[in-house]
């Protein structure tokens, strides 16, 4: 868990600085648990804020949530919001996806014949 800075608000999200020269993005659906329509009605720039790392992109960009962490004591709340969610029968967070299932295969269309 680090702090960082909003540094830039974005429609998809906000870029963070969390740890000195490094930026990271939080995607506007690692946010907060709740759906968040427009960042900047939550975020602005310079704000602090809490973020847990989750790991590199396929183009090496960091990706970054706040809604795993309380943003007042800055602790990692995974483990709490998944119980929650098994109790009311719900899949449980998945670091990646928001929450929602992968899906195997990345789709549902046969992509071996190329493009049509």
């Amino acid at each position: 868990i680090y702090t960082g800075k909003v540094v830039k608000v974005v429609d998809f999200g906000a870029f963070v600085n969390f740890f000195g020269a490094k930026d990271g993005l939080v995607h506007v659906s690692q946010i907060a648990l709740e759906r968040v329509a427009n960042p900047a009605d939550v975020l602005s720039e310079g704000q602090e804020v809490k973020v847990k790392f989750l790991g590199m992109d396929d183009r090496g960009k960091t990706k970054l949530s706040m809604k795993v962490v309380d943003q007042e004591t800055g602790e990692d709340i995974t483990d709490k919001i998944n119980a929650e969610r098994a109790e009311r029968g719900e899949a449980p967070l998945s670091d990646d996806t928001g929450g929602r299932p992968k899906r195997e295969g990345g789709g549902d269309r046969d992509r071996s014949r190329g493009r049509r």
